[in-house]
């Protein structure tokens, strides 16, 4: 009987800790579009992530309210090859596999982000670009060669694939926010995960995701789906092109020199 009791109350009891647990203040967010087009002509999208911090108390005093925005473009494998002086050239020498990196990542916040986020939180969420990184799996040959990893992250910041903006979501009276996260021209077809994190004091009070559709379209969604679905074909189409080019080309160029 005193068991069958304590089970009752037990059950009773899970509600009420669900509702003490549950954060008191949340993130309804936002995005100007879930989807981006690839076509001949493109060249890079901006999407705005906006939203508002949803309360049911007032704003708690101490430390403000911080925003941390990321977005996340598809992951693949690479290799990071590095270049030695040898016989007078430059040659590749050594190389390291990497499991798989993100095509793009963009970090935007509201304050800098070691005030915005702790290290801790950072390595729980995975949330900075080089945590990022090492979140989609890095092999244990990259993880002892750091300088791979930081050649890796040095080469795609500087082809603006991987995006640090600190300072760049602005955050209206603790309540409202937004931010613009610029795509390069050069995207990635897949799926990008979109995250807004809400911080204070260095630590995630609460998180949302969302996801932008990236998909190529017109001529290039066929050339792309030909080349992937039926490579021998689209091979062959391609020699047939190039030939009847370069005939045309001579015939031209026979004609003008008469």
């Amino acid at each position: 009987m005193k068991a069958l009791l304590a089970l009752i109350l037990a059950l009773f009891a899970l509600p009420l800790c669900a509702q003490t647990e549950a954060p008191t203040e949340a993130i309804v967010a936002g995005l100007s579009q879930s989807s981006v087009s690839i076509t001949a002509d493109f060249s890079g999208a901006e999407i705005m992530v906006y939203g508002a911090v949803k309360r049911e108390s007032a704003i708690p005093e101490g430390d403000p309210l911080r925003i941390v925005v990321t977005v996340q473009g598809p992951s693949a494998p690479l290799k990071v090859r590095r270049k030695d002086h040898r016989f007078g050239i430059w040659l590749n020498n050594a190389a390291v596999q990497i499991d798989s990196a993100p095509s793009f990542y963009a970090v935007a916040t509201s304050a800098p982000l070691a005030v915005a986020l702790s290290a801790t939180e950072d390595l729980r969420h995975r949330i900075t670009i080089p945590r990022a990184v090492r979140a989609v799996g890095i092999s244990a040959e990259a993880d002892n060669s750091p300088a791979f990893v930081e050649a890796l992250l040095r080469i795609r910041a500087a082809e603006g694939r991987y995006v640090l903006r600190e300072n760049s979501v602005a955050l209206t009276q603790q309540t409202l926010f937004r931010t613009d996260i610029a795509l390069p021209t050069a995207l990635t077809e897949g799926d990008y995960r979109v995250r807004v994190f809400l911080t204070r004091n260095g630590k995630v009070v609460d998180r949302v995701e969302r996801a932008i559709w990236v998909r190529k379209a017109g001529l290039e969604r066929f050339f792309y789906q030909s080349a992937h679905q039926q490579p021998l074909l689209y091979g062959l189409a391609s020699l047939i092109v190039a030939a009847l080019a370069g005939w045309g080309a001579s015939v031209m160029f026979s004609r003008f020199r008469w």
